[in-house]
């Protein structure tokens, strides 16, 4: 294999340029493959061997691009912590372009610290290994768990120094998936005033994400009502393991329903509503339990930036947009409630909330670990995570009393999760020592979640209980 041979599309630098500015990833001193998932390498058609060769770093780190290829920066605006920013766009990040998949399926290839560009706002462009290696330890946990997200393809060392609050070795992260349309890239065309644009963006995302919006009688209606579906279904998927996304602008929404971003993010330690790992998030507007609220809130947004072609008449327009909005908490409700359902081993049909509703209350008044919690109840005597013994024992003995299915709930409740204290022990060995051990032993366990396996008994375990509070960084 070469960069000659590898197909790359530039089908969105081509289809919507005017939300596309042609550039160039910055050429590195040094660069160095850290880490490399060679399943996602084959399902790409990529030869894993050459991508650990010199001429396959470089095309890892766009230095190298296959002919035909156009690298751009997106464009899109953004609503964060709820203040709207209306240009944005890929500041340190580039789509290399778009690659057929050996099962047929179109995905972006994208890069992440590849160097400034247009939309920098005065950030150097860079990305710190750290930061990287978390976004890559993170998406293989979420694929292992079986929730749509974006992948990490590769994690390379530059060479280069990056500047934070102090020097740290600077990195690059090859990043896959099914696109990387957002709410905000909808924000940002409805903001240019062209519908004609704003309707180009939207076939796209029929085309790329929602073909059967097509034959719809409204086919934007549809369309946003296919993104208000696959957001709930996604939201509720984190909750249900306890994902705290951490940065839940609009520009971080897909209109995919894949996770995408992981930068202040965290998998909840000790079950609380409140909890919060961004070291910018002070208000809490992203924490654990408001997450479902937020992504209505981002939906809301994204429906008014589809207004023009929902319907010419914009009193009309409003009211259709509201009525598809709606049906949001009902999709969340539902993906929510089967879950649960699943963890707990529930049988089919089986109705009564408040035994859901009175498990998370204890769970939170007792701060029991939250994914230790749903394992030990299948196999182990899950009392002892509780402060109220009495209380949790009458409650087991509801749920006994239904006959829950424990093997069942084996195959949905994770054994492994990517712990805090494990993702920061991983990532400072990788930054401070160059000792990629630990990390491959963490992505090796979260990877095949379901499954326990020995000699693997620290990746089950809580934290131990002078971790602290734990706090995490976006990393520009």
């Amino acid at each position: 294999m070469s960069t000659a041979t590898i197909a790359l599309d530039n089908r969105f630098a081509r289809e919507l340029s005017e939300l596309a500015v042609p550039w160039k990833a910055e050429e590195f001193p040094d660069p160095r493959l850290l880490v490399l998932d060679e399943r996602l390498a084959a399902d790409l058609g990529l030869d894993a061997a050459w991508l650990r060769t010199p001429d396959g770093v470089r095309f890892l780190t766009g230095n190298a691009v296959p002919e035909g290829a156009t690298p751009v920066a997106q464009a899109y605006s953004g609503h964060q912590f709820g203040g709207f920013s209306p240009r944005l766009g890929d500041g340190r990040a580039l789509l290399l372009g778009e690659i057929t998949d050996t099962a047929g399926r179109i995905r972006d290839l994208h890069l992440k610290g590849s160097g400034r560009t247009p939309f920098a706002r005065g950030g150097d462009g860079l990305a710190a290994v750290g930061p990287m290696l978390r976004e890559y330890v993170i998406s293989r946990a979420m694929s292992g768990l079986g929730i749509p997200t974006t992948r990490s393809l590769a994690v390379v060392a530059t060479g280069a120094t990056v500047y934070r609050e102090t020097p740290l070795p600077g990195a690059v992260l090859a990043r896959v998936a099914s696109s990387h349309l957002r709410v905000g890239t909808f924000q940002f065309a409805q903001l240019t005033g062209d519908v004609d644009l704003l309707r180009k963006v939207a076939d796209h995302a029929i085309a790329r994400h929602h073909p059967d919006a097509a034959g719809a009688a409204n086919p934007y209606r549809a369309l946003f009502e296919a993104v208000v579906a696959a957001q709930a279904s996604l939201v509720a998927r984190w909750m249900l393991v306890g994902f705290v996304h951490g940065v839940m602008n609009t520009d971080n929404m897909t209109i995919s329903g894949e996770t995408i971003d992981y930068g202040p993010c965290a998998f909840m330690d000790a079950f609380d509503p409140a909890a919060v790992y961004s070291s910018i998030d002070h208000g809490g507007r992203y924490a654990y339990g408001n997450q479902p609220v937020v992504a209505e809130w981002n939906l809301a947004r994204l429906a008014e930036a589809l207004l023009p072609l929902v319907d010419p008449d914009q009193d009309r327009a409003v009211e259709l947009a509201v009525e598809s909005l709606g049906g949001y908490r009902r999709l969340y409700g539902e993906a929510f409630s089967a879950g649960m359902h699943a963890k707990l081993g529930l049988p089919a049909g089986f109705d009564d909330p408040g035994l859901v509703d009175d498990l998370l209350t204890l769970l939170r008044d007792s701060r029991v670990d939250f994914t230790s919690f749903f394992r030990d109840l299948s196999a182990a005597d899950a009392s002892v995570h509780f402060v109220d013994v009495a209380a949790f024992g009458e409650w087991r003995e509801r749920w006994r009393a239904v006959g829950p299915d424990t093997a069942a709930m084996d195959r949905v409740n994770p054994v492994y999760v990517p712990r805090n204290h494990l993702v920061e022990e991983a990532l400072a060995a990788a930054t401070d020592d160059d000792d990629l051990g630990p990390l491959e032993r963490l992505v090796e366990a979260v990877s095949r979640p379901f499954d326990v396996r020995p000699g693997l008994d620290r990746y089950a375990a809580p934290a131990p209980p002078d971790f602290g509070a734990y706090r995490t960084f976006c990393g520009t």
